[in-house]
């Protein structure tokens, strides 16, 4: 296995040149649509300039990783932690980013007492409903005007179209939804709001998220857009499911958005593990066949791979206000830890030292045209 060298860049080395760096991504896509990326703690407190800077460089959109989940916001009932949240919404701010909230209701990152009682026994739906509500209506309400979108719910459907027996469903039911909605819409009216959610290309799922849709508009309720998790691998999704999933999401009368965008390269221990965060498997060294470097075919495959997605995007520019990647450099990914801890992955358009892919190139042209 030899490491990737990318078009070209060997032929400017040998010539004492330097490589030369593209043009922005944001300025290419700024009259597409927005291209985002999600920031660490270290990014927006300046702890890792290279990212901090390649993300100030080349996105217009950025959405928190973790800080403005639940069990960080308010890990003990009452007690809000902001100060991470606060410094993220302003460097959004300072450097004139679209800026989405992530996530206001989530099974997996909520704090431990959110369900239940002293006793550890389920609170009843009262008790739960009003709880959801209280945190919602704070954290909303502190960014009013400030966050332009909320990812209101994340992942509460599960692949073959059911709803996730969390324990916020099994003590709320399908009002779970609904309700988290209208909190949200009343903590920020202007906000707009958001169901999110992996897997999208599957037709079980695609059709109880247009079903999810219908519901809440039939209700009076506000719901935006639908946000298409990109977790993709180098034979999945098909490009064509997808796109049937992005034109089935317009025509129920929302936007779609494009998020969490990440394209693996490595092995999957298991073949329907879709994006579940909790999934996790131990290590096997056939499961990280790239620790050393790319080969230069897996590295011309990607690139074309992710291409191919950027210019589905493309073609429904009228229909995606949103693109966002999840994670800024390679380093940076969650595709090394997940599902699988200690691997080496290259899913992300920007390489560990900062240098955009050849992908960015191809992106840019393709938005020029």
């Amino acid at each position: 296995m030899k490491p990737t060298f990318y078009p070209g860049v060997l032929a400017l080395l040998l010539a004492g040149c330097a490589q030369p760096q593209p043009g922005s991504l944001k300025d290419a896509l700024k009259n597409k649509f927005y291209i985002g990326t999600a920031l660490s703690v270290a990014q927006f407190t300046g702890a890792d300039t290279l990212s901090e800077r390649v993300a100030r460089e080349n996105f217009s959109a950025v959405a928190p990783e973790n800080c403005m989940k639940s069990m960080y916001l308010q890990p003990r009932e009452g007690e809000f932690f902001f100060d991470e949240a606060d410094r993220f919404v302003a460097w959004g701010e300072a450097n004139s980013m679209w800026i989405t909230g992530h996530c206001l209701v989530w099974h997996s990152q909520a704090p431990q007492w959110l369900c239940v009682d002293e006793n550890g026994n389920n609170v009843s739906s009262e008790v739960l409903a009003a709880r959801l509500k209280s945190h919602i209506t704070a954290v909303a309400s502190r960014y009013r005007g400030r966050i332009k979108g909320w990812d209101v719910v994340n992942e509460a459907i599960l692949d073959d179209g059911s709803w996730r027996r969390s324990k916020l469903y099994e003590i709320l039911g399908e009002e779970l939804i609904p309700l988290a909605f209208q909190y949200a819409h009343e903590a920020d009216p202007n906000a707009e709001l958001y169901y999110n959610d992996y897997s999208m290309a599957l037709e079980a799922k695609r059709n109880a998220a247009v079903q999810l849709v219908k519901t809440l508009k039939e209700r009076g309720l506000r719901i935006d857009a639908v946000g298409m998790q990109g977790h993709i691998g180098m034979d999945y999704p098909a490009v064509e499911e997808f796109e049937k999933s992005l034109l089935a999401f317009a025509e129920a009368g929302v936007k779609v958005m494009v998020t969490e965008l990440d394209l693996t390269v490595l092995p999957s221990p298991q073949p329907d593990v879709g994006a579940a965060v909790e999934a996790t498997f131990g290590y096997q060294k056939e499961l990280n066949p790239y620790a050393d470097g790319l080969p230069d075919s897996v590295a011309t495959a990607w690139t074309s791979r992710m291409a191919d997605f950027f210019r589905l995007f493309l073609k429904h520019r009228d229909k995606i206000t949103r693109v966002t990647l999840w994670g800024v450099c390679d380093d940076d990914s969650w595709r090394n830890n997940w599902p699988v801890p200690g691997r080496t992955d290259y899913a992300l358009l920007f390489d560990r030292s900062g240098n955009a892919k050849p992908v960015v190139n191809e992106i840019i042209g393709q938005a020029s045209r």
